[in-house]
């Protein structure tokens, strides 16, 4: 199983979500992080010399019964599902396409953290 980038799913508030978002990306802004991804509920930054090193503050999961503690991108997702059902861990979100471009399942930890496992989808799988 290879893992691609670990990020963490840092939770703010629903009032004022976009005053919250813009606080974060100023902030973070000054230790070198820029947005990448801004969909109003969650956004991502990262930083321009790593682009794995991110972080995404979201206030909610607009697809997802709950929102993830942290997102572990794979390069084989459907192998990882596979992998944790054999398991028995409990899946909190099944396997699914999602419209802006991963594929993804939300699985919970030995410690109940919810654990946003995905794949960004290729041009041709969309």
């Amino acid at each position: 199983m290879s893992v691609r980038r670990v990020v963490p799913d840092l939770h703010i508030a629903h009032d004022g979500a976009a005053e919250a978002l813009a606080g974060h990306r100023t902030f973070y802004g000054l230790l070198g992080f820029e947005e990448v991804m801004n969909h109003g509920w969650v956004m991502t930054l990262a930083s321009p010399a790593n682009p794995t090193a991110q972080l995404t503050f979201l206030t909610h999961d607009a697809s997802a019964p709950v929102a993830p503690d942290l997102s572990i991108e794979v390069e084989d997702v459907d192998a990882a599902y596979a992998a944790v059902l054999a398991s028995g861990a409990r899946i909190v979100h099944p396997l699914r396409d999602e419209e802006w471009g991963v594929r993804r399942f939300f699985v919970e930890d030995p410690d109940g953290r919810v654990v946003n496992v995905l794949g960004h989808r290729r041009p041709a799988d969309d």
